[in-house]
């Protein structure tokens, strides 16, 4: 599903945030990608879907090589791939349905689909009940999963997650990873970037530590 062959990333000549990283991720497991702050974990999931290129190396995704992916032809890798960042990056002008709509609307999915779709998901995260709310207007723990509902409404087969959990309590930090191990269950392929190692001990998942930007644990 994810593969990677010597992959490096550079910013300028003395900043390496990844270093020669070769791995391999299968369709359907869940994995978190851990290390301190630094390691270069958002610099990986950014390359996977194509916000950076490497300096060297392959990724393939889904068996196409990323890097050769044709500027216009990077929407189409995107619809299978969802992403949920840290700062959830919501539309506060718009309500949480039109948030998660946006998304098939811009893939030019019908009006009425759209809707039906829009709301499915964000039942699926328990929110039905909010869908005319304003982002601001929910908690922290809400409108994280408005984010991830926004990432699942396409579809993906692959789920990105930068540090979901890092804003929230320890009880909101459970709910969310458990939504996790349920999307998982269902076959999407989940890589979570995280530095709480107590959250990855409970779930037992498979672990890739980066350590200034190499593969220590794999």
């Amino acid at each position: 599903m994810i593969q990677t062959f010597h992959v490096s990333k550079q910013y300028g000549r003395d900043n390496a945030a990844l270093r020669d990283v070769t791995l391999e991720i299968d369709k359907g497991e869940f994995v978190f990608l851990t290390g301190p702050s630094g390691a270069g974990k958002t610099t990986f999931l950014k390359l996977i879907f194509r916000e950076e290129t490497p300096s060297q190396g392959q990724i393939l995704v889904n068996g196409r090589n990323v890097s050769a992916i044709p500027e216009a032809k990077i929407p189409f890798l995107r619809r299978d791939i969802g992403v949920v960042f840290q700062d959830f990056k919501l539309l506060r002008r718009k309500t949480i349905f039109e948030n998660v709509a946006f998304v098939l609307r811009v893939m030019g999915v019908p009006k009425i689909e759209r809707k039906r779709r829009a709301f499915q998901i964000l039942k699926q995260v328990g929110l039905q009940h909010k869908i005319n709310n304003y982002p601001m207007q929910l908690s922290g723990g809400e409108q994280q999963r408005v984010a991830i509902a926004r990432a699942l409404v396409n579809e993906p087969v692959i789920l990105l997650a930068d540090e979901p959990t890092g804003n929230l309590d320890p009880e909101l930090a459970i709910e969310i990873m458990s939504l996790f191990q349920e999307i998982n269950a269902r076959g999407t392929t989940v890589l979570v970037a995280t530095h709480d190692r107590e959250m990855i001990t409970r779930l037992g998942k498979r672990v890739i530590n980066l350590e200034k930007g190499r593969v220590a644990e794999n």
